[in-house]
């Protein structure tokens, strides 16, 4: 944008620079420090500037990867119905450290996700009405799968609702393996 500090070119103070960037695209969405270090490394900032532009960021409370990563499991688990493995994923993409991700999707209460894999299930179960037995698990197997459910818990999820149903379940795996 013309007249901003990013635009002066050369003569910019690279601190100033990589504020303006980091604010810039923190008013537009959280990012995590990840991020806008690769946004500053994208930009040109010198890695020294971009650590100490981050750092202050940081201590200003500006970036908070633990605050994003545990807003991000609630939203996306409330929102997309995504499980525990995708929500870790999401987030390890996003740059957000392994000890984060971990104590981000701990908070993810084991029933709270079957719940949320009962109703992605009871959703799609009217859009599959009249089909094979087979194919209604499998599509309902790979539904749960894109949203990071284990094969057990998709299959006892589906073995319920179909049951429920009075649906047969014979050939449909027990939630015995892995």
């Amino acid at each position: 944008m013309p007249g901003s500090v990013a635009s002066q070119g050369p003569d910019a103070d690279p601190e100033a620079v990589a504020r303006a960037i980091c604010l810039r695209l923190l008013t537009l969405a959280p990012r995590t420090r990840a991020q806008l270090a690769e946004a500053l490394r994208k930009r040109e900032v010198p890695e020294a500037v971009a650590e100490r532009v981050l750092a202050r960021f940081t201590d200003v409370g500006l970036i908070d990867d633990e605050a994003f990563a545990a807003a991000w499991v609630s939203s996306r688990h409330a929102g997309r119905g995504l499980a525990r493995r995708a929500l870790a994923a999401e987030l390890r993409r996003r740059g957000v450290d392994d000890d984060t991700v971990r104590d981000a999707v701990d908070q993810l209460d084991p029933e709270q996700e079957l719940e949320t894999a009962r109703g992605l299930v009871a959703r799609k179960l009217r859009s599959t009405r009249g089909l094979d037995p087979a194919v209604r698990t499998r599509r309902l197997a790979g539904m749960l799968a894109r949203k990071g459910y284990s094969g057990s818990l998709a299959y006892r999820v589906i073995r319920e609702a179909l049951e429920a149903e009075g649906e047969s379940v014979d050939g449909l795996p027990d939630d015995s393996f892995g």
